[in-house]
């Protein structure tokens, strides 16, 4: 059985959804079905892991179509075009110049900035198909460009499709941030639901997008991410009481009710916090406003296979959900290779969200709401009494559900179905 797998993100792409679907393709093989992957041939991805390249497995085929993608044009204009940015690394504090930029992008390039790949890749696709045997299409998203190429290859041959929505649409975290028109609004609506409408199969990565998703597809399935690899066995952990983060901390992921907890807390333990990948500067005067400053070390993009040595080696693993309308169904990928670590986690989140429910069954961790100062206080004076009588671990349950080879096979059972 051979599946087609429509994508943007592809190695060298750093970050949790390259890494879905890279595992996805590693190990759908096992289970007889052989994946091509069509994606493109120079994008501009944010980030960049080069050590992503070695985990492609090799004989897999891997197409690859040129796109055009405006924002490169639109980024002359912006003050900042030599930094790049993904969607979700947004700023509050943003100049006139980067306002209309934005706004255009926003409301004149919808599903995204990617959507002049749509009609090229239908074509070419189309002349693929024909040529080549293909049992089922696979669109992964964002960007949502892919759902709409799958979408396009639905309606013209009445292939098999199956649309992967590694984040929701309308509800993705920024989504609420962007300057757009109620027509905008209305359009990005519209096409969600044609998605959800045409697929034969709807994928998710938690049950609240379930939920929302289940009003217009009767075929929707929680897929959720996961890590590879065993599971971390006793390391030589950091002699400092070290909390980590790993991932972006963008200006609404900035965890406030942290860095007030630990201000308050400066006369009862000693910390070292390590915040890996970019960091908004919103968070950094946050952490100024409290003080913290000498406490916190900023630590850039690391290749993924560095990432798990930090994660296995801090006393205590942070994970910050963004604290926006949709925060309930935010699950980020880096959960999944915090559970593999084995150290304590502590998440702030909304306490009756799907990541919450997460950690509550593996009892891995601790979820604290956003304004819950005295809850995490108490937590953090636990954990680092524990820590100072050499004793801090974690005695998690289930966590071998969320290994990749195991999520594949709910994938494969899907696809044969």
């Amino acid at each position: 059985m051979r599946v087609l797998i429509v994508t943007y993100y592809w190695p060298p792409a750093g970050g949790p959804g390259v890494q879905r679907w890279l595992k996805f393709v590693k190990y759908l093989q096992e289970f007889d079905i052989t994946p091509v992957v069509y994606t493109v041939e120079n994008p501009d991805y944010p980030i960049v892991d080069d050590s992503l390249l070695d985990e492609i497995p090799k004989g897999v085929e891997i197409i690859k179509q040129p796109i055009w993608e405006p924002h490169r044009l639109l980024n002359v204009f912006s003050a900042k075009q030599k930094e790049k940015q993904s969607a979700g690394f947004l700023s509050v504090k943003k100049s006139l110049i980067s306002k209309i930029v934005a706004y255009v992008r926003a409301n004149y390039f919808i599903p995204d900035a990617r959507m002049f790949w749509i009609k090229p890749s239908i074509l070419f696709l189309e002349n693929y198909l024909a040529k080549n045997k293909i049992d089922a299409i696979i669109s992964t998203g964002p960007p949502h460009t892919a759902h709409m190429i799958g979408l396009g290859l639905k309606k013209k041959l009445g292939i098999r499709w199956i649309a992967d929505f590694r984040d929701p649409w309308v509800e993705i975290d920024y989504f609420h941030e962007l300057p757009l028109t109620q027509k905008s609004i209305k359009k990005h609506k519209n096409l969600e639901q044609e998605v959800l409408r045409h697929a034969d199969e709807v994928l998710v990565v938690g049950n609240q997008m379930k939920k929302s998703y289940d009003l217009f597809s009767k075929n929707v399935k929680v897929i959720t991410n996961g890590f590879d690899g065993v599971l971390s066995a006793e390391k030589d952990l950091n002699k400092a009481f070290t909390i980590t983060h790993v991932g972006t901390l963008n200006a609404d992921r900035n965890p406030i009710v942290l860095w007030e907890a630990l201000s308050q807390l400066k006369e009862k333990i000693t910390c070292q916090i390590q915040l890996i990948g970019k960091v908004a500067q919103e968070v950094k005067e946050s952490i100024e406003k409290y003080k913290l400053s000498e406490v916190v070390t900023f630590i850039d993009y690391v290749p993924h296979d560095e990432v798990k040595i930090y994660q296995q080696k801090s006393q205590v693993l942070l994970l910050a959900v963004n604290n926006v309308p949709s925060a309930k169904g935010i699950v980020t990928g880096k959960i999944f290779e915090y559970l593999q670590a084995q150290r304590p986690i502590v998440a702030i989140a909304p306490t009756d969200g799907d990541l919450a429910a997460i950690l509550e069954a593996s009892k891995a961790g601790f979820v604290v709401d956003f304004e819950e100062v005295n809850k995490l206080k108490e937590i953090l004076v636990d954990l680092h009494k524990q820590y100072r009588e050499g004793n801090l671990k974690v005695n998690s349950v289930g966590v071998e559900q969320y290994h990749r080879r195991t999520l594949t096979t709910q994938l494969a059972n899907i696809i044969k179905k």
